[in-house]
C-alpha cells in the first residue's frame, strides 16, 4: 500500500513538473506581451499629451481645463486655509474655514463627472475611444482609492480592446470622484459641526480625499486630451452638445441637493503621462 502511495506521489510530482515546463514558457510570453503592451500604451498616451490640437478642439480642451482648474483652486485654497488655522492651533477658525469646503468639493466632482459622463455617452453612441493607461495605485493616498486603483489595473490588463479599456477607466474615474467627494463631505461636515467622533482621523480623511480628487482631476484631463486627439472632427459638435447636457443635468441635481494645505506633494500631469514619481 505504501509503495503504491509512493508511486502515485512520484507520478503526481512528475506530471506537475511536466505541466510546469509546458506552461512556463506560455506564462513568460504572456508577461512579456503585457509589458510590451503597457509600454506601447504609455508611448501612445505620451504622444497624445504632446500632440497639437486643431483650433476648435484646442478651444474646447482649454475651456474645460480652465473651468476645472478654477473650481479646484477654490476648493484647494479653502481647505488650505482650514489646515493653516489647525496648524496654528486656532481650531474654532479651522472649523469655520472647513465648513465651506464640502460644497466646493461637490462642485468639482460634479463638473468632473459631467465631462466623464459625456465621454462615456459619446463613446457608446459613436464607438470613439482613445488611448488610456491603467490607474496607478501609487498616485493615490487613501486606502480605498488605492484598492480601487489596484482592481482597476488588474481588470484593465484583462480587457482586450481599446474601447473596453477606455470605458472601464472612465467609469472607474467617475465612481472614484463621486465616492471621494462623499467621503470628504461627511468628514468635513462632522469637523465643521464639532460632532466628529475622531477629529484627527477626519482631518486625515479630508486631506487624503483632497489629494485623490486632485489625482482624479489630472487623470481625467489626460484622458480628455487623448480623446480629443482620437475624436473625428465631424464628431466635435456632438461631443460639445453632450458635455453641455451632462453639465446642465449635474447642475440641476446640485441645485436640488443644495437650496489646507496638503502634507503631500500632489500628483501632476507628468506623473500620470510619463510615470514620474514625486520626490
Amino acid at each position: 500500500m505504501m509503495s503504491q502511495m509512493s508511486a502515485l506521489q512520484s507520478a503526481y510530482r512528475e506530471a506537475r513538473s511536466a505541466l510546469g515546463l509546458y506552461f512556463e514558457p506560455l506564462v513568460w510570453i504572456g508577461r512579456a506581451a503585457q509589458l510590451l503592451k503597457s509600454q506601447a500604451e504609455l508611448g501612445s498616451v505620451q504622444d497624445d499629451w504632446r500632440a497639437w490640437l486643431p483650433e476648435q478642439k484646442a478651444e474646447l480642451f482649454g475651456f474645460q481645463t480652465e473651468q476645472l482648474e478654477t473650481v479646484y483652486s477654490r476648493f484647494s485654497a479653502a481647505l488650505s486655509e482650514a489646515f493653516e488655522f489647525r496648524r496654528a492651533g486656532q481650531l474654532a477658525r479651522a472649523r469655520q474655514a472647513i465648513a465651506s469646503t464640502p460644497v466646493l468639493s461637490e462642485r468639482l466632482a460634479e463638473r468632473l463627472s459631467s465631462i466623464l459622463r459625456a465621454l462615456v455617452d459619446h463613446a457608446e453612441r459613436y464607438g470613439t475611444a482613445s488611448n488610456v493607461l491603467p490607474l496607478d495605485p501609487d498616485n493615490f493616498k487613501g486606502s480605498q482609492s488605492q484598492r480601487t486603483a489596484r482592481l482597476s489595473m488588474i481588470l484593465s490588463n484583462a480587457l482586450l480592446t481599446k474601447r473596453s479599456q477606455f470605458l472601464h477607466k472612465v467609469y472607474m474615474l467617475e465612481e472614484m470622484t463621486r465616492d471621494l467627494a462623499k467621503d470628504f463631505r461627511v468628514a468635513a461636515e462632522d469637523l465643521a459641526g464639532s460632532v466628529s467622533m475622531d477629529a484627527t482621523a477626519d482631518w486625515l480623511v479630508v486631506d487624503a480625499a483632497h489629494y485623490d480628487l486632485n489625482t482624479c482631476l489630472r487623470e481625467s484631463i489626460v484622458v480628455l486630451k487623448s480623446f480629443l486627439v482620437a475624436l473625428p472632427d465631424e464628431q466635435l459638435g456632438a461631443l460639445i452638445d453632450g458635455m453641455e447636457r451632462a453639465l446642465r443635468h449635474g447642475l440641476d441635481n446640485d441645485a436640488a441637493a443644495h437650496p489646507g494645505q496638503s502634507r503631500w506633494k500632489l500628483v501632476t500631469y507628468d506623473q500620470i503621462v510619463y510615470a514620474r514619481r514625486g520626490s
